[in-house]
């Protein structure tokens, strides 16, 4: 959308997702209305819905992460756009809305601007719809996030790491394995790590869009492998590694996280529901 004001003003502001697990739908935008050195317009959306699942019945959505970049913003001090989640009320779990804050950024996805996420403090639900507000005060793009995308790029450098700090240790109960591949073509990484009798497995993001779940995943094989540290362990890690072996996999459903999908892969397959199906 834009608009040309008196003093030749043109604000451009425009709508993607297809940076690696987007997930969103522009529904309609306002033309901005400027006044002075201050503008405002609404942007409506949809989240997009996952693959359809015969065995749930549902296409299941709630997972959204989309980027807005805005330009004509020279002469202008403050851009006040609202942004309106129209379907809100037709999610997986609407009832999860109360509460929520949605995630912005006005860096990257890179894990150098991670401290650069942020809460937006005036999201609501209104009458069935997710709204918020954000200003826009200059030039270039803003993320906006359910939770802020773990990507496929940052789990292929953790992997990786996980790779180097293992080949370092010259321990053969130390290894990283593939399980197999997706349908798409990514591999499923499993790391494998300790000495001890006790077996564990430690599952990540059967459900794509719990991002969340790959930080932790980042966290733990970091401290696991004293990835950072130069090898370093602390005395739990050490004693947890003597007690059992641990099979540890960041991302089960990795095609469903670069679609940006909810809870299924790119044929429906729920994976915390169907482990034999798909």
């Amino acid at each position: 959308a834009k608009v040309m004001a008196m003093t030749s003003v043109v604000i451009k502001l425009s709508i993607t997702a297809s940076h690696d697990g987007g997930n969103i739908q522009l529904v309609s935008q306002t033309e901005p209305i400027v006044s002075g050195r201050t503008a405002k317009c609404t942007v409506k959306l949809n989240i997009k819905p996952d693959v359809y699942t015969d065995f749930e019945k549902i296409a299941h959505m709630q997972y959204m992460s989309f980027r807005t970049f805005v330009s004509g913003l020279e002469d202008i001090k403050i851009f006040n756009v609202t942004y309106v989640i129209d379907n809100a009320d037709k999610v997986s779990y609407p009832e999860a809305w109360p509460g929520t804050t949605i995630c912005e950024t006005s860096g990257s996805l890179e894990p150098s601007d991670d401290h650069l996420w942020k809460r937006n403090q005036s999201t609501k639900i209104v009458d069935g719809k997710l709204t918020w507000q954000h200003v826009h005060t200059t030039n270039g793009s803003t993320f906006f996030s359910y939770f802020p995308p773990y990507t496929y790029n940052r789990h292929l450098k953790l992997i990786a790491d996980c790779a180097s700090s293992i080949a370092s240790k010259r321990d053969m109960n130390y290894k990283i394995e593939a399980l197999g591949q997706t349908l798409q073509g990514r591999e499923i990484e499993c790391i494998v790590v300790g000495n001890g009798d006790k077996i564990a497995w430690v599952i990540h993001r059967q459900h794509p869009g719990e991002t969340m779940a790959e930080f932790f995943a980042e966290g733990l094989l970091h401290r696991i492998l004293g990835i950072g540290k130069d090898g370093d362990l602390d005395d739990i890690t050490k004693k947890v590694l003597d007690l059992y072996r641990i099979y540890i996999v960041p991302c089960m459903c990795p095609d469903g996280a670069v679609l940006g999908h909810l809870r299924t892969n790119n044929v429906g397959a729920n994976l915390n529901r169907e482990w034999a199906t798909v």
